[in-house]
């Protein structure tokens, strides 16, 4: 399933050379191939009629493999005192389309705000966009009142190394936020790999979503209906939120050899009392902690890096990299979607049940026609499952 590692095929630096058959440590032993019929284009409808794969054992082969559900059997799946910790971040219409003072068309993907009214982004074409360039926006007709904002210009401020994107300072008068008129300038950016999508912008969001500000869907929350959750709460099934505003970077593939050598992107993170509070009362009641998705899951044991190994309430950002060798902290169990080869999240599972394991995992959900990423199916990690 892993391409075959040869040795005229890799660079092996010096840190390498004795490291060549730790698999665990080189990025080339977290890819696999993926038919590109199962790359998920539309949504499941309804949304908890998704497959969903359950690992509840530490063992997984071909006498015990995982088991083929059904995302709405999850309140059947959990026990009475679980805890489920959710992303309630929002997608912001962070894809806008522009020109420049010549009239030539440029695409803008916002990444985050640096400062008031200043945001990152990614910049199409962006090599000749300098300090004090602008860029024109044309806004959708609204009412009488946002006349004043039918366009909008923004001036590049800084470049930044570590994306390849620009800062843009845009020009809006004091009290009026950028995010407060993206609705009428941008439009909910989808991921590349999704390229012939029929969904609308509310499927692109999860039914719980509150605060604005993620540039990308914390996809595995896509699957719960209002429903659902209702039937999790009936079973003792408890939830609480974290927030953490999903970025580009999240999905970009690792590109050193040496996994160790990763150096991970920040994201903004929240972690309420109430959330620490709910997780401590859990575990002394006996439940369980089961994240929703690999951004829960970043946050909490985020969080606890921040503050000296013991979840406390937290805001603020992290760069915490998650892969194998990881001694976890707060996460027991995780429901996530199937995720792209050489990525972070493919490592940040393969923490929790080996990169082994999680590979004959994937092996299964292909055969088994699993569709894979943001618009994809499940994946449940109980706690009996954990390596």
């Amino acid at each position: 399933m892993t391409r075959e590692l040869k040795a005229e095929n890799l660079d092996l630096t010096p840190i390498l050379v004795d490291k060549y058959y730790d698999l665990e440590r080189s990025t080339a032993g977290y890819d696999y191939q993926l038919p590109e019929e199962l790359i998920a284009q539309n949504p499941a409808v309804p949304r908890d009629s998704s497959k969903l794969l359950v690992v509840d054992s530490t063992t997984t082969g071909e006498e015990n493999p995982p088991l083929n559900k059904i995302f709405r059997d999850l309140p059947e799946i959990l026990r009475s005192h679980d805890l489920l910790i959710m992303n309630d971040t929002k997608v912001i219409p962070a894809r806008l389309y522009g020109r420049k003072s010549t009239g030539a068309d440029v695409e803008v993907l916002l990444l985050e705000e640096r400062q008031h009214n200043c945001w990152l982004a990614l910049v199409k074409p962006g090599k000749r966009f300098k300090i004090g360039s602008q860029i024109f926006f044309e806004g959708r007709i609204g009412n009488d009142e946002d006349a004043q904002f039918a366009s909008l210009t923004a001036t590049v401020i800084d470049s930044d190394a570590s994306t390849g994107g620009r800062v843009l300072k845009f020009n809006l008068p004091n009290g009026k936020s950028l995010v407060q008129l993206l609705d009428r300038f941008g439009e909910i950016p989808l991921p590349p790999y999704i390229t012939n999508s029929k969904a609308a912008d509310d499927q692109y969001q999860t039914v719980y979503a509150q605060t604005p500000g993620a540039v990308a869907a914390p996809t595995a929350g896509l699957h719960f209906t209002p429903e659902l959750l209702e039937k999790l709460e009936q079973k003792g099934i408890n939830r609480a939120f974290i927030t953490l505003h999903v970025g580009v970077g999240t999905f970009r593939p690792v590109e050193v050899e040496d996994v160790t050598t990763h150096i991970m992107h920040e994201e903004w993170i929240e972690v309420p009392s109430e959330t620490v509070e709910q997780i401590r009362a859990t575990k002394a009641a006996g439940g369980r902690i089961i994240a929703v998705g690999t951004t829960a899951v970043r946050a909490l044991e985020g969080a606890t890096a921040e503050c000296g190994g013991e979840l406390q309430a937290f805001c603020g950002k992290t760069n915490l990299f998650i892969y194998p060798g990881y001694n976890w902290e707060v996460v027991e169990g995780l429901i996530t979607n199937f995720h792209l080869p050489r990525s972070s999240l493919l490592m940040l599972v393969s923490a929790l049940i080996g990169r082994e394991r999680l590979l004959r995992i994937y092996e299964h959900a292909i055969a088994s026609q699993y569709r894979f990423y943001s618009f994809g199916d499940a994946m449940l990690i109980l706690p009996e499952g954990v390596s």
